[in-house]
């Protein structure tokens, strides 16, 4: 909308026509009021709990009048009058009606936990997430090659070693048989280890001789680097990667937009921006091509003093973008062995995963962050990592009261005594339901039957009224997220194994996986009061989809499709267009 300073001062440089022409847009609505009725309407209440409408009232702000009950065939408002041209515009209950022709409408739904452009990157660069054996993996990598054959680097993401069945990481020796005559740079699937050639071990300077920093690891074969680089041994080789350019960040984030939008994805936590990545999100939003609502968590102290300064930033771009926190990282991940665990891996004796920050660095870090009154959300996976974090938490809280709503993401192997901890000091679970589905073979190898009460215990989180926010880690697995509302609700793999679920105790119902997507994604990033879960006062944020996912069977909502999406009353996607 226009603002009375802007039509002053252009009215004053430019004569009295324009300002009578700058005045009627000013009054004009930033939004068209509407109302989109005869649906099949789900959301969530304030306190959880699953109600069910079938018409929504749009105001001229793009945000929700009215969640309209009863029956379809009941009276509705009545539509705006046309008004003449000079009369004052009147208050409009709606300027348009959409007949939802009974589909199903639920909120946008939120991704609590991703990485925006890295995401937008992996859909640019060599993608190796769907090879399943090592030779697929070199012939897909051959190929790229030879089709970019101009650039000085091939970088991608996405191998998994677990999936080629390898029993062991790949090494350079085999990256360079796909290439061999430039440099390659390839990070696992959940971006805690790195694949180099040994051009790329070469132009960074890495020998026999080079040591890992802390919280790092250099794979070794008969004395000499083997080519994979865990957690902060990736800086060794990633130091001298060219990085994305800021138009290859521009093309990444749109990409990245077009698919979480198709996907049902209205707003996103990322975590770890830094400065290139806000100014690419900052970019998109000034040319008003910003469509999905980002809650941005800096990637260290660092960034977030450079991105925001003192304090957190406002909300900007009507409620499109805001950094509200800080993303700090504890440990690796289970994939890689990195996760920091209270006794040696079952299959690796000797290995106890990689603790990144040690103790006072990290609560000197998260005490930075409090005093300034950002939001704190730190990355843990094993259970000491969780347990050193819990113990942070406790510690800091004596001197950072109110609501802190230390966030604690993926939560994934945690001791079954650390459980009711979680219910402390407002702390929230940000949790991945497709890493279980992903993982859980490997997790048992990794851990041992013996060690899982606490893995990926969502059921107990809500046992124990944790705030329990649903996510995917995009772009280490898929952002579509009703395959996950089925994991979450089955605890089967996609093949549905195991049969009635792994560990099925730790299930929940569709009613809280849906919460987990929305409300509770909305109020772990401070987002609930203004998108969420379709309240009066809200950001009108739906998708309208091809099933009643209230009453499908959990395999079928995998299949779910978006038809459209709309964000903040508008339509911002249609499937096929």
């Amino acid at each position: 909308m226009i603002r009375a300073p802007t039509v002053a001062r252009v009215a004053l440089k430019n004569g009295p026509r324009l300002l009578a022409v700058l005045l009627a847009l000013a009054a004009t609505p930033a939004f068209a009021a509407g109302l989109v009725d005869n649906v099949n309407g789900i959301t969530v209440d304030a306190t959880g709990r699953l109600i069910r409408f079938n018409a929504i009232l749009i105001d001229d702000e793009g945000k929700v009048e009215k969640l309209i009950q009863g029956k379809v065939e009941d009276p509705r408002p009545a539509k705006a009058k046309k008004h003449r041209r000079g009369d004052p515009p009147p208050a409009p209950l709606y300027s348009f009606r959409l007949d939802g022709k009974g589909r199903t409408l639920i909120p946008g739904l939120i991704d609590a936990h991703g990485h925006v452009i890295s995401f937008g990157l992996s859909l640019v660069t060599l993608d190796l997430s769907q090879t399943r054996s090592l030779a697929e993996a070199q012939a897909k990598i051959r190929a790229y090659a030879q089709e970019n054959s101009a650039r000085k680097w091939i970088i991608g993401t996405g191998w998994n070693q677990e999936l080629w069945g390898l029993g062991r990481f790949p090494t350079a020796a085999e990256l360079d048989v796909a290439v061999g005559d430039i440099p390659v740079w390839l990070e696992r699937i959940d971006g805690h280890a790195g694949w180099a050639n040994s051009a790329a071990m070469k132009a960074a300077g890495v020998s026999a001789a080079s040591k890992a920093p802390a919280g790092g690891r250099i794979e070794m074969v008969t004395g000499k680097p083997s080519g994979v680089f865990v957690d902060q041994a990736m800086s060794l080789i990633s130091r001298v990667v060219p990085p994305p350019a800021a138009k290859d960040r521009d093309v990444a984030l749109e990409k990245a937009q077009r698919a979480l939008l198709a996907t049902g994805i209205t707003g996103i936590a990322d975590m770890g921006t830094s400065i290139e990545d806000w100014q690419a999100f900052r970019r998109s939003a000034d040319r008003g091509a910003l469509r999905i609502r980002i809650m941005a968590y800096a990637a260290g102290v660092d960034q977030m003093t450079l991105i925001a300064g003192p304090e957190p930033t406002p909300w900007l771009y009507d409620d499109r973008l805001r950094l509200g926190g800080v993303k700090l990282v504890l440990d690796g991940a289970l994939g890689s062995r990195g996760a920091w665990l209270k006794a040696d891996y079952a299959d690796a004796p000797g290995q106890r995963g990689l603790p990144m920050i040690g103790d006072t660095a990290l609560r000197n870090m998260m005490s930075r962050a409090a005093m300034d009154n950002f939001q704190i959300a730190a990355h843990a996976i094993g259970d000491a990592a969780n347990s050193e974090l819990l113990d942070a938490i406790t510690e800091l809280s004596e001197t950072y009261k109110g609501d802190r709503r230390w966030r604690i993401e993926h939560a994934q192997i945690v001791s079954p005594a650390d459980l009711p901890r979680f219910s402390q000091f407002g702390i929230v679970a940000s949790m991945q339901p497709i890493h279980q589905a992903s993982d859980w073979k490997m997790t048992g190898a990794r851990m041992g039957d013996a060690r899982l009460t606490g893995a990926y215990a969502w059921k107990a989180m809500l046992d124990n009224r944790v705030p329990l926010a649903f996510g995917s880690d995009v772009p280490v697995e898929s952002p579509n997220p009703f395959p996950a509302i089925a994991v979450a609700m089955t605890r089967e793999d996609v093949a549905g194994q195991p049969l009635g679920g792994w560990m099925p105790q730790q299930r929940v119902d569709f009613r809280a996986a849906l919460d987990g997507f929305t409300r509770q994604a909305a109020y772990a990033g401070f987002a609930d009061k203004r998108f969420g879960n379709l309240a009066p006062g809200q950001r009108a944020d739906f998708l309208l989809i091809d099933r009643d996912i209230s009453a499908a069977r959990p395999a079928d909502i995998r299949d779910t499709q978006v038809l459209e999406t709309w964000i903040g009353g508008k339509r911002v996607y249609v499937k096929g267009q």
